[in-house]
Formats: C-alpha cells, sequence, structure tokens
C-alpha cells in the first residue's frame, strides 16, 4: 500500500507539473514524465531503505538473532555508525561468535579511535576471539592508546596488567595495576592486592600491604545479593593436600576470559568450605558479578598462594550458573592442574 500511494503521489505531481508541456507537445511530455518517475525510483532505491517495505522489517525482532539480522541489514546501508558496532559486536558476544565481535569492534574502534571505553572493549573482544585467551600486540596497543586518552581508565588498566602477566613481565603488571588500590573499593581492594602480590612475588619485589579502608562513618556496603558456593574435596585427593597452601574460590564470565569476576581466598582447612561471592569480591572495578546473567564457578587450592593457575594446583570443573542463583552452588576439587 505505501508503495502504490507513493507511486499514485509522484503521478499526480509530475502530471500537474507537466501539464502545460503534455498539452503543447504530449510526446515529450510523456517521455520527460516517464524519465523523471525513473529517476525518481532510482533515487529511492539508492538512498531510501526499500527493505523498510519487507514484512519481516517491519516487526519487532523476536529473538536475539532476528535483531543481529536487522542491526546487520542497517550497517550495510550505513556503516559510519560507531554504536551500530558497538551494539551488534556485544550481540555477537551473547551468541559466542568471538571471531564477528571482533572484527565488529574493530570497525566501531576505527571510527572512533580515541574512545577508551571502546578501546577496552575492542581489546578485551580480541582476547576472547584467540583459543588461549591472549591479548595480542594489537589488544595491547588498544589497551596502552585507551590510557594515554584517560590515565585511570579502570577496565583498560586491569586488561593491560593481564597481557603484562601473559608475556612474564609480572613486574609491570603489578607497576600497572597499583594504581587501581586508590580508587576501588576495600573489598576489591582484598582481592586485587592478592593479584598484584602473585605479580610482584614472581618478579622477585617485595609484597604490598593491604590499605587500610577509607569509607565513611557509617557506611554500609552494598555488595549485592551473593552466590552462596560450597566447595567439597574428592575423597582420592586428600592424600595429595598441601601442608600450606591456599583455597581460592572464584567465579568468572561464563564463556569469557579467564580472569575472575568474584573471587575469595581462604587457608586451607577442613572441607566442605561454605563461601558467599559478591560484588565487594570483585578484582575488576568495571565489571561486577551482579552485572552477568551467567558465571563459571570453580574452586582451586593453590600451593604457592597464588590466584593464577600453577601445575601441581588441585582444582574443580568449571560450573555455569545463573548469578542470581538461591539455592547453593557445590564444586568439587577432583583433579590435578598439569
Amino acid at each position: 500500500m505505501f508503495a502504490m500511494a507513493g507511486a499514485a503521489l509522484v503521478m499526480f505531481v509530475l502530471g500537474y507539473a507537466l501539464h502545460p508541456l503534455w498539452r503543447a507537445r504530449p510526446v515529450m511530455g510523456a517521455g520527460l514524465g516517464v524519465a523523471l518517475a525513473l529517476a525518481t525510483l532510482a533515487l529511492y532505491l539508492g538512498l531510501g531503505t526499500p527493505r523498510a517495505l519487507h514484512s519481516e522489517q517491519r516487526r519487532a525482532p523476536q529473538t536475539l538473532a532476528d535483531a543481529v539480522t536487522q542491526l546487520e541489514a542497517e550497517l550495510e546501508r550505513d556503516p559510519n555508525q560507531i554504536e551500530g558496532w558497538r551494539l551488534l559486536a556485544s550481540a555477537y558476544t551473547a551468541e559466542g561468535l568471538a571471531v564477528k565481535a571482533r572484527d565488529a569492534y574493530a570497525r566501531a574502534v576505527k571510527l572512533a579511535p580515541d574512545n577508551p571505553d571502546l578501546l577496552a572493549e575492542a581489546a578485551e573482544a580480541r582476547a576472547l576471539a584467540t583459543r588461549e585467551r591472549r591479548f595480542d600486540e594489537g589488544a595491547v596497543a588498544m589497551l596502552e592508546h585507551a590510557l594515554e586518552q584517560q590515565p585511570m581508565h579502570q577496565r583498560a588498566r586491569w586488561f593491560l596488567g593481564i597481557a603484562q602477566r601473559q608475556a612474564n613481565r609480572p613486574a609491570d603488571a603489578a607497576k600497572t595495576w597499583e594504581p587501581l588500590l586508590a580508587v576501588v573499593q576495600p573489598g576489591t581492594a582484598a582481592s586485587l592486592i592478592d593479584q598484584i602480590n602473585g605479580a610482584r612475588k614472581d618478579a622477585g619485589l617485595e609484597p604490598l600491604a593491604l590499605p587500610a579502608p577509607t569509607a565513611a562513618p557509617g557506611a554500609a556496603a552494598a555488595n549485592g545479593p551473593g552466590l552462596k558456593v560450597r566447595v567439597e574435596l574428592a575423597p582420592a585427593l586428600k592424600a595429595k593436600l598441601p601442608a600450606s597452601a591456599s583455597v581460592f574460590v572464584l567465579a568468572r564470565q561464563d564463556g569469557g576470559p579467564p580472569m575472575p569476576v568474584a573471587v575469595e581466598k581462604h587457608p586451607l582447612g577442613a572441607f566442605p568450605l561454605d563461601v558467599v561471592l559478591d560484588d565487594g569480591d570483585s578484582p575488576m572495578p568495571t565489571l561486577k558479578l551482579s552485572q552477568l546473567p551467567k558465571v563459571q564457578v570453580l574452586a582451586r587450592v593453590s600451593v604457592s598462594g597464588n590466584a593464577m593457575p600453577q601445575p601441581g594446583d588441585l582444582a574443580s570443573a568449571p560450573q555455569s550458573v545463573a548469578s542470581d542463583r538461591k539455592d547453593t552452588v557445590v564444586v568439587v576439587i577432583d583433579r590435578v592442574v598439569e
């Protein structure tokens, strides 16, 4: 109906405008009318959105796949939409299409090369697109450029430290992370300093002490609801427990990078061990447990006391659960890290 109404309107306007010429020179008037009508159609096909006439384009998307299809079509028509590429990349990530997400973020970065938030997201996407979840040279360059634009960009600083740890540069990683201690919440600082001191130990440096909390008097911690976790130990591994070790209980993004979004460290003791992970346990200032619909929960007995996995550690298999799960998640430490 829209197409028919549009065609009728064009014919009416052309007929009205060309009526004097039609009466004086019918052949020329008819030819000019046809030419103008075809030119109007060509302009619409070139600059308009004919796909909008299709029924599947007029209805709201019912699934994420439908929304992705529509967004892909829109970006094909107009590729200079920064937020469009960013949204498409997020949708690809949600669908587990890591390579497509990486490429979509790359298109967004070309349009906004100095946006620190976008640079951090694009760098993470590059890491997720690799089998080892490693930050390559391109990702590191993005993170360094993000910190040039905003030196205390927390997510970029966190990711850059991880990249430096992956590159066997623990002293650089500790130096990159240490400024975050001045800006994160006390609960986050406790987890973060474990990561910093693990890097400092590997670099042969003295550990740092946890800064004293500076919360205002009477301020209450709002750490969100929390995820109850019970850690059990397989009987066959009781003889393998080291004399002195630590137990790490952590949650990480489901299908995401290996860095935790919530982690607690406990001295080795009796099993089962019951803990509650919440937003106060996040070592990532810009990403909290409550922000994720699903997480992977796992536990590890660390011989070195370092949160980074080491050969000889004892670990559980990761379990994917809803972050707002009400009942207790039970994980069993039943394997030795190779």
